[in-house]
C-alpha cells in the first residue's frame, strides 16, 4: 500500500452502494471548494470458504475496479472531476481504510454499505472507521424527501 503523507487528498470510500455514489458526489463538492485533490477507492477480499481455493477465471480485484468505475459514472456520467484518481487495495473494507486514514486528510463514506441490516444508522465499516481513523470522517447520509423540498 502506499503511504505517502498527503494531508489535504480526500479519500473516499465507494463500495457501488447507493450510500457510496453520494459520498463520491458530496466529496467532490469538498475537493474543489478545498481545492484538495480526490481519490476514490475500493477494496476486495478473497471470501474463501472452508480453505477452498478461488475459482478459476474469477478475478476480484478486477471485479472491484469495475464496481468503482461503475460508481464513478452513476456519480459523475461521462464527466468525472478532474482530477480524480482511482484506486483499488485488496483487504478487508474497514481495516484497508482505516489505514489509508493514516496517510489523508479526510476519509468520507457513505452511511451504509450492501451489506447489514436496513434500519440502522450506519454500516459496520463506517462506524468502524468513525470510531478508529486516524484522520477526520465525514458519513453522507441519504437525502429524505423532506429535506430535497
Amino acid at each position: 500500500m502506499d503511504d505517502t503523507l498527503d494531508v489535504d487528498r480526500i479519500v473516499v470510500g465507494v463500495d457501488g452502494s447507493d450510500s457510496s455514489v453520494d459520498a463520491l458526489r458530496y466529496a467532490e463538492r469538498l475537493a474543489d471548494a478545498f481545492d484538495a485533490p480526490l481519490e476514490a477507492l475500493i477494496t476486495w477480499t478473497f471470501p474463501l470458504a472452508a480453505g477452498m481455493p478461488p475459482m478459476a477465471g474469477w478475478y476480484p480485484e478486477q471485479i472491484a475496479a469495475d464496481d468503482l468505475d461503475e460508481a464513478i459514472r452513476r456519480a459523475f456520467g461521462d464527466s468525472p472531476p478532474d482530477p480524480l484518481t482511482r484506486r483499488v487495495l485488496g483487504g478487508p473494507a474497514a481495516q484497508t481504510l482505516i489505514e489509508v486514514s493514516k496517510s489523508c486528510g479526510m476519509l468520507v463514506l457513505g452511511s451504509r454499505g450492501r451489506g447489514g441490516f436496513l434500519g440502522l444508522l450506519l454500516g459496520s465499516v463506517s462506524a468502524a472507521c468513525a470510531e478508529h481513523a486516524h484522520c477526520p470522517v465525514l458519513i453522507v447520509h441519504p437525502r429524505t424527501a423532506a429535506q430535497e423540498s
